[in-house]
């Protein structure tokens, strides 16, 4: 049986993200490749979180962070500027690269727009693709980075913490918040407090 355009690319971005020569142990207790391990939190939170999304938004959640190992934050200056612009630079490969994908899959042109715009991060607000694609983003962050980033930083202080609880809060959506708060997402057991007292003072 042939393979649908949707699982082609999802093939495809997959075994780009297997690439990644940076490895992380996931739930499961093995080593994953970590992009690739990304994309499948990532595309098994959007199950979660809103099951009935399109297969243009299965693609571009899927491929958030396609092979970003190829754009380390090193290759730029150490400092606010520094770090702007690889953003702004990443967004844009992590489209392109996605872009090229579906483009081999054969996806017309406006699908392909949508997913270049929701992975390039544009009109946040206001465009409701990149708008669910952040929301993804940080409750993926929430339920399976915050610890390690915390741990990674010991040297960050209570309002430090809740200065980036706050500003990752704020990119995502009402419905996300319900969803992050309904008991649907597993929190960071030691940091509750402080999300509490985070979310106590927005």
């Amino acid at each position: 049986m042939s393979q649908s355009k949707l699982e082609q690319v999802l093939d495809l971005i997959d075994q780009a993200n297997r690439e990644d020569p940076n490895r992380e142990t996931g739930d499961d207790g093995a080593e994953w490749p970590k992009e690739h391990l990304y994309a499948v939190r990532m595309s098994d939170m959007l199950e979660r979180f809103d099951p009935q999304a399109d297969e243009v938004m299965q693609i571009a959640i899927r491929a958030q962070h396609i092979e970003r190992w190829k754009s380390p934050r090193s290759d730029y200056p150490m400092n606010k500027k520094g770090y702007h612009l690889w953003r702004t630079n990443l967004y844009k490969f992590h489209a392109d690269t996605v872009a090229a994908l579906m483009e081999k899959a054969g996806y017309d042109e406006q699908s392909i727009e949508r997913v270049r715009n929701a992975v390039g991060k544009k009109s946040l607000r206001t465009n409701p693709d990149t708008q669910l694609l952040e929301d993804i983003a940080g409750l993926v962050f929430i339920e399976h980075y915050m610890q390690a980033f915390a741990d990674k930083h010991p040297e960050y202080d209570e309002a430090k913490w809740i200065d980036i609880i706050l500003k990752s809060w704020r990119k995502m959506s009402d419905k996300a918040h319900d969803f992050a708060l309904s008991g649907k997402l597993k929190l960071p057991e030691p940091l509750v407090p402080l999300i509490q007292k985070a979310l106590a003072s927005a």
